[in-house]
């Protein structure tokens, strides 16, 4: 690349270990080596940075300001190596020092910055966004600790602080100035201007101080380098004057500390009313400083706010940020003087709003109390944005108006109101998307039907995507290069192309080269589950991966239930299951989700049944890996032959796992939800195993399904159950069990897992027999990697950009970008 100067790259790298660290090379650990090598190729993002914001500038183009409140960015150096086209000539520079460049990335901490696909999503767009050359940027916070880190003691779920050194982190770049102070707190007094107009005060409030590190991204190529912006919350620097001068100073002191923790942790527990308002605090703190920083940087190239919306679009990442109606309406209105209408009319053309989530009880809903006690004009303006509405409703609805505003209102009436965020977002939104086709039409037709029926124009789908650099050329380098040699490179940027391995779907020598690809990446991962849960596995064994968010609705339990049916079968029936299995399971319960934590416990109780019976061990294997995160995702993907999405169907919005575990030939069981109909579209009803109900189905069998009946008549079931209930898997802890054996027996099996249980097997019986065909069962796995082109984030983000955001490519022409 033409920014690339070795000579000034070995300065560096050698420079800082000197004179950063004041060590000689050959006193210098890993982790030393890790960060010289980290701030070395810092300096040429910088490089970029500087001259795409130029470009940027010279343009006047508009801007997408990405909102989240988890960006699950992964480890940085290897995927920043391979977007500038530097990693083998970074890694023969080591290896003339005689380090391995494989053995610093591995030294690397993932960033705490989120937990599952919501934020894995935000980080793949912005990669995407780099890649195509388009001005987007993400807005995050910058947590001192993730979600947790996941350790299993005695097979239960533990949690322990998941600290990540952000401040040590050599890819955050730490900004001076433009820190934003941002109100919180107080109460509002009822005033009038000089006119006689209505002029509310928001007095007594107290100060954060919002200050911004970066993270720099490299878009594949080299030619853009765009930033995710994260901010810190501080004290004011002179805590509570007030309270200091009083002579309290250890309350001050305490004061500020107690400010300085809204940005410690990632999704405060909220079961308690100390930790719902920390949460809301952090949602509006986030907005806060984001909308402040958008405005800063519209306002240096624009006098007045006529343009705004021509020049910057916002997206809000699910409803966390959905607090930016009302910021921008107030910083429109309260602090630059503009009439209501026309602040209203350039909110709603800036803001888009995806949703993410099917599940009512996971769109968040704050208590009108705690929203008023920590932002009182945000609460006013949303009544006022309500009371417009509601106006509007009576006028086009008239009699039937009462019906339509106690689904639509955007404060939830009763003894405890309640503010609805999810309206508030489409009520503030120009533009409101889903995630995948048939969760778009749900939003449309099952959660949101009212808003539809209003505003048509304003629903669109827009399916998710993974960004093929991580997920496919930094995750699978051995595959990388066999499709290189096939195809060249091209793909990498338009995996459109990846279609072209099709050409090789019926040579026996290509197949023969894919699945020995596939065979190294299962050793690799045999190897790390002999490290870190000293159980040992069959790398030639079918692969059966569920890697996700442990939840009762994606269904681990399902898989659960065939594997004690399969084991039971093996050793009570002999029964010839064909190839060996070993099952692996990954995935974080949340804290306080107790049934979810239990099915972790019974997976590793079955685990350790299964794998000290010598009856059934030389068949079956059960493993559960911990702290499920991007590092070791990057592990597991490649190696898997059978990729579980076996979630409830119409509950799923999309899932991006599925993407991933395809585009790098392993084979889906699925239903037919989210985003696995889009793939079974794409890569064959043959190259997918599809079963269960479908979302109309489950619809349909709601209010007459029960289990008890499934379970009557299915033999299979019954020992399934019965295995369950019993001390079988449970000797030293009777009844442990019970709880989920209830859930499905005596409680309604809300999530159907007795209605898809036959049908689950059924399934996983032709996988078992389908495998041991070798070349047919290749030729499967090719076709998903290969038909995966349209699951590429740069397709999601071409389609925002052009139907929703309104941005366009700012591209250096001189250069292609393409290399490898």
């Amino acid at each position: 690349m033409s920014y690339f100067d070795f000579t000034s790259f070995e300065d560096s790298f050698h420079d800082h270990i000197k004179y950063v660290l004041g060590k000689k090379i050959q006193d210098a650990s890993r982790f030393d080596l890790l960060n010289a090598i980290s701030a070395a190729v810092k300096k040429y993002l910088v490089d970029i940075s500087f001259e795409t914001n130029d470009r940027y500038r010279k343009n006047n183009t508009k801007r997408l300001y990405y909102v989240s409140m988890e960006f699950l960015i992964g480890r940085l150096l290897s995927n920043n190596l391979l977007n500038l086209g530097i990693y083998d000539a970074c890694s023969r520079f080591l290896k003339k020092m005689g380090y391995d460049l494989k053995d610093l990335v591995d030294e690397e901490r993932d960033p705490a910055l989120g937990n599952g696909g919501l934020g894995r999503l935000a980080a793949c767009y912005l990669d995407s966004l780099a890649t195509l050359d388009m001005p987007g940027f993400g807005y995050g916070i910058n947590y001192d600790y993730g979600l947790f880190k996941q350790i299993i003691v005695n097979g239960y779920q533990k949690e322990k602080p998941d600290y990540w050194p952000n401040q040590s982190s050599p890819w955050l770049i730490r900004r001076s100035g433009n820190q934003y102070m941002i109100p919180i707190y107080g109460k509002i007094e009822d005033s009038k201007d000089m006119d006689g107009q209505y002029n509310p005060m928001w007095v007594n409030w107290k100060l954060l101080i919002g200050k911004h590190h970066d993270i720099l991204v490299a878009g594949y190529g080299g030619q853009t380098v765009n930033r995710l912006r994260l901010f810190s919350a501080w004290a004011s620097e002179d805590f509570d004057i007030q309270i200091f001068n009083d002579g309290d100073y250890f309350k001050a002191v305490a004061r500020k500390i107690q400010s300085e923790t809204i940005t410690k942790i990632l999704y405060p527990s909220d079961t308690k009313e100390a930790g719902k308002e920390l949460r809301l605090v952090q949602e509006y703190f986030l907005v806060a400083c984001s909308v402040r920083d958008i405005i800063r940087t519209y306002q240096k190239t624009n006098k007045t706010f006529d343009q705004f919306h021509k020049k910057v679009a916002i997206q809000l990442n699910d409803t966390h940020p959905a607090l930016t109606v009302a910021e921008l309406m107030r910083i429109l209105v309260d602090e630059n003087s503009l009439e209501w209408e026309k602040a209203w009319n350039i909110t709603v053309k800036t803001l888009g709003y995806t949703n993410h989530t099917l599940l009512p009880e996971a769109l968040e809903t704050w208590p009108v109390s705690i929203v008023e006690k920590v932002i009182p004009r945000h609460l006013q303006i949303i009544y006022e944005i309500n009371q417009r509405f509601i106006s509007s409703l009576e006028a086009k609805y008239k009699e039937n108006a009462a019906q339509m505003i106690s689904k639509m209102s955007i404060i939830q009436e009763g003894e405890n109101k309640h503010v609805r965020m999810a309206n508030l977002a489409i009520i503030g939104s120009h533009s409101v998307n889903g995630v995948a086709r048939v969760h778009s039409e749900l939003v449309k037709t099952r959660l949101v039907p009212e808003f539809y029926n209003l505003w048509p124009e304003k629903f669109n789908n827009k399916t998710n995507g993974v960004t093929p650099r991580r997920w496919l050329v930094n995750c699978n380098p051995g595959l990388t290069r066999f499709i290189c040699d096939a195809i060249g490179i091209r793909w990498i940027k338009d995996l459109e192309r990846i279609w072209e391995l099709e050409a090789f779907v019926s040579d026996p020598g290509f197949l023969e080269g894919f699945m020995k690809i596939k065979q190294e990446n299962k050793k690799v991962l045999a190897d790390i589950i002999k490290e870190k849960v000293f159980i040992t596995v069959d790398p030639t064994s079918i692969f059966d991966i569920h890697a996700k968010r442990i939840h009762e609705y994606k269904r681990q339990l399902l898989n659960v239930l065939h594997i004690i049916h399969l084991y039971l079968a093996v050793k009570e029936d002999k029964l010839d299951i064909g190839h060996p299995r070993t099952f692996i399971f990954a995935g974080k319960a949340a804290p306080g989700y107790h049934t979810a934590k239990l099915i972790i416990k019974l997976i590793h109780s079955v685990a350790k049944e299964i794998n000290q019976d010598p009856d059934v061990n030389q068949m079956i294997k059960v493993v559960f890996l911990p702290d499920y995160r991007v590092s070791l995702a990057e592990k597991i993907i490649p190696a898997a032959d059978v990729s579980e999405q076996i979630s409830t169907a119409g509950m799923e919005a999309s899932g991006t796992g599925n993407m991933k575990f395809a585009m790098n030939g392993a084979v889906t069981v699925g239903t037919l939800d989210g985003a696995n109909i889009e793939i079974s579209e794409q890569v064959g009803d043959e190259n997918i195993y599809i079963f269960g109900l479908t979302v109309d189905q489950v619809e349909r069998v709601r209010g007459e399904y029960n289990p008890r009946a499934i379970y009557d008549q299915d033999e299979r079931l019954k020992r399934v159950m019965h295995a369950i209930g019993s001390q079988q898997f449970c000797k030293n802890e009777p009844g442990l069990f019970r709880p989920i054996y209830n859930l499905l027996m005596n409680h309604g099996d809300y999530y159907l897992h007795f209605a898809d249980f036959d049908s689950y097997l059924n399934a996983q019986a032709r996988i078992g027999k389908d495998f041991q065909k070798g070349q047919e069962w290749a030729t499967k796995a090719l076709m998903n990697t290969t038909r995966t082109g349209m699951f590429s984030s740069d397709r999601s983000i071409k389609e925002y950009a052009s139907e929703i955001w309104n941005i366009q490519s700012q591209t250096d022409n001189a250069s292609n970008g393409m290399f490898l």
